[in-house]
Parts: structure tokens; C-alpha cells; sequence
């Protein structure tokens, strides 16, 4: 077989003594090996670019039993795992954030990526192409891909979507070697290649985990921009009951991003928590006390003042506390505070003296569920919960009014849950349920329609309840106002309460 220049330019030494027996390592083998070794050096050192391109040649034109009937599944599995490290992002000694501009490092990396892609998907159809020959079949083509699946993911998933080291080019191919992969590896989806088709068969998310095991340790993690990004792209592909098996390897990684100093890693670690949580049973999350662990990491991002990461951590303590509540009644342990009221307790007094409004309308949003799950126990945080829920409603947070909106529902689950407390607040209610009707009639700003007519329906409802829990006081109070009130919007809903029954 013609194997072009490539072979000549590798140099490989024949036996030089006529009676010494060939060499034990067939000549495929021997020639991805000593190209496994070039590449191993890295992207640097005396430009490969040319020797990918020939070697892409060299394996679309091979014969199937010559290139993988002759070769060790590990000798693949090697020269992938170069051929990747080649192609990968620039190492870092320091986070990316810190670091000058790298256009031409990146587009270069773009380059090689791309080209090392066009390489793996002519191995893929190689050994797509072998499964159906009897001298090879699955018995050789099987070891194999056991072999290359891994890093051949790992490879895809750092240049599938759009990053500082990637192009139109690398990611077509990235997509085009994705569904090659699936396709190889039997698998109708991303999901169903890392966790297996059924509980019972085990996916390949161990041996991915396996590869990315070095690159997420505390000292590593940020030499590779890509790792983050595929490890935290492949966590939500694993879903309930298959990530419980693989708790060991996620939550480390998980709670090492949420801990860094910035902002995007704290969120894509918030994210990654959440998923965990949601999808492993509560009995394995409280083992060795990893709940707990979790539960203060999160508490921890709370002081923070950036919107989005308070938004993702709300979201996710929704979801860890009656967890830990549970855990805490099975132990049946004393109750003090509770973690809800502890939370709530810190979101109520960094509510109380925010004025960013990005940061009000994430709170807002997140306290009806608080006050809910609380039920009558929200009797304890009732002043300071009064006074925020005055505050708010005095305040236009912009044209979809969600801080309004949200503070309206908790008000609404306030009511419901501590009725009895309600009658001797009703004056300072009163007042503000009925000017907030009266800055949203005369508002003239870019508040919507649907918005206005969402913020009076909440306050209408609000009112009905506060004259139920208070035996009609409402409705003696109001007789006056609507006597007296000219503007046929509010008028309307004063009637609407008052033909409450």
C-alpha cells in the first residue's frame, strides 16, 4: 500500500542486521505510534499541520485490516489522546479574565481542531466500515472504540459550540463527528451515550469523568479553558436514577467551580449543584453530611450583589432545603432556627435595604415560594416582611413591573397563612394596596396594558382577603372611597371587593 510521504518522513528503521527477526509491532502500528509521539510534544515544535492533513489522507485510503487489524486498540486510543491535547485551547498559568487578548492563539487552535476533526471522522467511518467485515467485526472493532469514544467526546464537546477558540469550520465538523460518534457508538443521543440505554447498562460518563479526572482538580481546573465547559455541558446530560452512581466524581468538581472568585464560574457551579441535586436521591445527598456541604456553599454566594448568581442560588435552595428538612426529621433532632427561616431571614434584610432593581426583581420573584413553604411559621419574620412588602409596592421597577408583581403574590401568601395577625395591619395595608392602584391608573410611563391590568388584579385580590380575614373591616373602609372616587378603573375594583362574599 502507498502510504505517500508520510511514512518517509517519519523515518522508521528497518532491522539493520539481516538475521535479527522483523519487529515485533506491525508496521500500522508502528506508524501511529511514532505519530502518537510526534503530537504528544504539542502544538508546538516543528509544524504537524501537513502531517495531520496526510495522516486524514493516509486513513481514509487504508485498508480496514491493515490499519485496524494491525494496530492495539490502546496504540488508537494513544494517538486520539495526542491528536486532542494537539487540538486543545492554550494552556493557561493564570485565569483567562487576567490574560491579554489570544485572537491568533485561538484562531489557530480553530485551525488545528478542525483539521484534527476531519481525522477522526474518516477513523469513525474506518470502523463504522469494519463492523460488517467477517476478518474484523465487532471482536476488533469493539476494543477499540471502547478505546477512542472517550476522548473522541471529550474532543467534540470542547468545539461544538461557539467559544473564543472555535470557528464556523471547527464547529461544523465538531457537529458532523458528534452524530458520527452516536452513531458508532449505537446511541440515539448525547444522554443515552454517557448514561447508558437502560438502567441496567452503563454508560460511558465514568470513562469521560475518568479522562477530565485530572484537568478538574483544584490546582488544574483553570490551565484548560475547555474543561469547565465540558464538563459542566455533559452533568445535565446524566439524569435521575443513572447520577447517583456518579456522585463521587460530579460534586467535587461542582462545588470547586461555584467556589472561585468569579461570577460566570460561580453560576455555571450553581448550575451544576442544582442539576445534582435534583437528580440524586436525597438519602445519598445527606450521606457524610454532603447536603450540609452544599447547603453553606450556596448560603455563602447569598452576600453577593450580582443579580444573576443571587437568581441561580435561590433557585437551587428551593430545591436543596426540604431535602435537608427531611433529613432533619428522620434524625428527629431539635428544631431551631430551621434553614428556611435562616435564609429567609437573610434574604428579608438584604431586601430591605437593596435599591438595584435588577437584584429587587430576583428577590421578588423567589419569596412567594419562601413564604409558602414557611406557612404559619412566617408569623416570626411578619415586621420586617411588612416593611419590605411597603417598600416595594412604592416603587416602579420598570414596564414589566416583576418586582410589584412578586411582591403582590407574597402578600397574597402572607394573608393566607398568617390571617390571624392580619386585622391589626390593615390601616397600613389599606393604604398601600389603594395608592398603588392609584400610581398604576395614573401611570403615563411604558408600563403595558396587561401589566397594569395584572398589578390591579393583585392588589383587588389582596384587598378580598384582607376583608375576609378581618370580617368585612375592608369593605366598611372602603364604602367612603369609592362614594367619593371619580376614576371608573379603581372604582372597579373597589366594587369588586366590596360584592365579595
Amino acid at each position: 500500500m502507498e502510504l505517500s510521504g508520510l511514512v518517509r518522513a517519519l523515518r522508521l528503521e528497518e532491522p539493520r542486521d539481516e538475521e535479527q527477526p522483523p519487529p515485533a509491532v506491525p508496521p500500522a502500528e508502528q506508524v501511529l505510534l511514532q505519530i502518537g509521539a510526534l503530537f504528544s510534544e504539542g502544538p508546538g515544535g516543528a509544524p504537524k499541520a501537513a502531517v495531520v492533513r496526510e495522516l486524514g489522507a493516509l486513513v481514509e485510503a487504508a485498508d480496514c485490516r491493515w490499519l485496524l487489524g494491525g494496530v492495539s486498540p490502546a496504540a488508537l486510543g494513544g494517538l486520539v489522546t495526542a491528536l486532542s491535547g494537539y487540538a486543545a485551547p492554550p494552556k493557561q498559568e493564570q485565569d483567562a479574565a487576567d490574560l491579554p487578548s489570544k485572537d491568533s492563539a485561538y484562531a489557530a487552535t480553530a485551525e488545528r481542531a478542525a483539521d484534527v476533526g476531519s481525522v477522526f471522522l474518516c477513523l469513525l467511518a474506518k470502523l463504522e466500515a469494519a463492523k460488517s467485515q467477517e476478518s474484523l467485526g465487532a471482536a476488533v472493532v469493539g476494543p477499540i472504540l471502547r478505546c477512542v469514544l472517550g476522548p473522541i467526546y471529550i474532543f467534540t464537546a470542547t468545539h461544538l459550540v461557539e467559544r473564543p477558540w472555535t470557528d464556523t469550520r471547527s464547529q461544523a465538523v465538531a457537529q458532523q463527528l458528534l452524530e458520527l460518534l452516536l452513531q458508532a457508538a449505537g446511541c440515539g443521543s448525547v444522554a443515552e451515550f454517557l448514561r447508558g440505554k437502560n438502567e441496567d447498562e452503563e454508560g460511558r460518563f465514568a470513562a469521560v469523568m475518568g479522562l477530565l479526572k485530572q484537568e478538574l482538580t483544584k490546582d488544574t481546573w483553570k490551565r484548560n479553558p475547555a474543561t469547565k465547559f465540558v464538563f459542566s455541558w455533559s452533568l445535565p446530560q446524566v439524569s435521575r436514577p443513572w447520577l447517583s452512581a456518579h456522585l463521587e466524581r460530579v460534586l467535587p468538581p461542582s462545588l470547586l467551580l461555584s467556589d472561585d472568585y468569579r461570577e460566570e464560574n460561580k453560576i455555571l457551579g450553581v448550575h451544576c449543584l442544582h442539576h445534582i441535586i435534583l437528580n440524586v436521591p436525597a438519602a445519598d445527598l445527606c450521606q457524610f453530611n454532603r447536603a450540609e456541604v452544599v447547603y453553606h456553599a450556596l448560603y455563602n454566594h447569598l452576600y453577593s450583589r450580582e443579580a444573576p448568581l443571587i437568581q441561580a442560588v435561590l433557585l437551587c435552595l428551593l430545591d436543596l432545603l426540604p431535602i435537608l428538612e427531611r433529613a432533619q426529621r428522620q434524625q428527629k433532632q431539635p428544631r431551631p432556627t430551621s434553614h428556611w427561616q435562616e435564609v429567609l431571614q437573610l434574604v428579608l434584610t438584604h431586601m430591605e435595604a437593596e435599591h438595584r432593581l435588577a437584584l429587587r426583581r430576583v428577590y421578588a420573584r423567589t419569596l412567594p415560594a419562601f413564604v409558602q413553604r414557611l406557612g404559619i411559621l412566617i408569623v416570626r419574620h411578619l415586621k420586617r416582611l411588612e416593611r419590605v412588602i411597603l417598600g416595594y409596592l412604592e416603587v416602579w421597577d420598570g414596564p414589566e413591573e416583576e418586582a410589584r408583581l412578586g411582591v403582590l403574590e407574597t402578600l397574597q401568601c402572607t394573608i393566607q397563612h398568617a390571617w390571624p395577625r392580619m386585622p391589626c395591619r390593615l390601616p397600613v395595608l389599606l393604604k398601600a394596596l389603594l395608592k398603588l392602584m392609584w400610581d398604576v391608573h395614573t401611570d403615563q410611563g411604558p408600563t403595558p396594558e396587561p401589566v397594569k391590568a395584572a398589578l390591579l388584579q393583585g392588589a383587588t385580590e389582596c384587598l378580598i382577603l384582607l376583608d375576609r380575614c378581618s370580617e368585612g373591616q375592608v369593605k366598611v373602609l372602603l364604602e367612603g372611597v369609592y362614594s367619593s372616587c371619580e376614576e371608573n378603573r379603581v372604582r372597579e375594583c373597589i366594587r369588586r371587593v366590596q360584592e365579595d362574599t
